[in-house]
């Protein structure tokens, strides 16, 4: 099949700030692809790289899509290389989609209830103001993030939060690879003892990516020590990581971020072949590659986890944005 291709780059600013281990994010950016087939059906794809998670580069990104001629082919597409995660999967997207689930001028994805949804509470203290709001929404699993601030104003934070939130809650303890080894057992330390009390009838679900991606020998080790489960996240960020965890034996959590993972035909097949128990999470992509994100999760997910697409309320509402999109390509 040939293709007309065009493209896009976009900057969406956060209405806030998201703060993890590594660093303040203030604009989230990316490139939105079209491509026309000889039937001229369109296909809507979007790269959504984050080069410190393992990605490639916004720049490298637009590198590859400027030196592409106005029409590729079905053998460009599958011939991206691996070095280039999200735009193999921003690529396959748009070759793959499904135009009557979605139209861009009238940008919000289809989105299931927000039950099945991790929303992502604001570091520090500012959860504390918020997890009710999303409550009221309809969220009943929060991920907040750790690691940030200093361990013993965290911790105290995380009492508040465990007393304050209700009973059916599930909670998420998200790391981005920033603790210590010291830090990682307290924290597991600490989960575990809460477990064991009755008093604290809310769940935690799992502690995200404690420790660096160069520590995944202490974080196997860790795993079999703690009754709390433990995910990894940037350890599995493209698809050759996933394996390689596999392979090493991680037989825990993989959190899979479609957007800069790869392949989506290769993740298929990957997650088919092993079963792997796996939660699927947001890159804070746009509607466009939400879509197809939530395509993957809806096939690939086991283990009834709610997905990490609760990031709406980082932004401002798409229709306007993606109307000035529509009519500039």
């Amino acid at each position: 099949m040939r293709y007309q291709f065009k493209f896009r780059p976009y900057q969406r600013r956060f209405l806030r700030s998201l703060t993890t281990n590594h660093g303040r994010w203030d604009i989230r950016e990316g490139i939105i692809l079209r491509l026309t087939d000889e039937t001229l059906k369109v296909g809507w794809g979007e790269i959504a790289p984050i080069s410190w998670f393992g990605s490639e580069t916004l720049e490298q990104a637009l590198d590859f899509c400027r030196q592409l001629p106005g029409e590729i082919t079905d053998e460009t597409i599958f011939s991206i290389p691996d070095e280039l995660p999200a735009c193999q999967f921003g690529f396959e997207s748009a070759q793959e989609w499904e135009s009557e689930f979605f139209s861009i001028p009238n940008a919000p994805c289809p989105m299931p209830n927000a039950q099945f949804f991790s929303a992502l509470l604001p570091s520090g203290e500012a959860a504390l103001n918020q997890w009710e709001t999303l409550w009221q929404r309809g969220y009943r699993t929060f991920k907040w993030k750790i690691g940030v601030n200093a361990i013993a104003n965290e911790l105290k934070i995380f009492e508040s939060l465990i007393h304050t939130l209700p009973a059916s809650t599930k909670l998420r303890l998200d790391a981005n690879g920033g603790l210590t080894y010291e830090e990682a057992n307290l924290w597991l330390w600490t989960c575990d003892n809460l477990k064991a009390n009755p008093e604290i009838p809310l769940e935690i679900e799992f502690i995200e990516q404690p420790l660096p991606v160069e520590q995944f020998q202490q974080m196997l080790e860790l795993s079999k020590s703690y009754e709390t489960a433990i995910a990894i996240d940037e350890s599995v960020a493209t698809l050759g990581q996933l394996a390689a965890c596999y392979q090493q034996g991680w037989r825990g959590i993989f959190v899979i971020k479609p957007g800069i993972v790869g392949s989506p035909s290769r993740l298929r097949k990957f997650c088919h072949q092993h079963q792997v128990d796996t939660v699927f999470s947001s890159v804070f992509e746009t509607a466009i590659a939400r879509l197809a994100a939530l395509k993957l999760a809806a096939e690939l997910s086991q283990n009834n986890r709610a997905i990490g697409f609760g990031i709406d309320h980082f932004f401002e509402q798409e229709e306007t944005w993606f109307q000035t999109l529509w009519n500039d390509l």
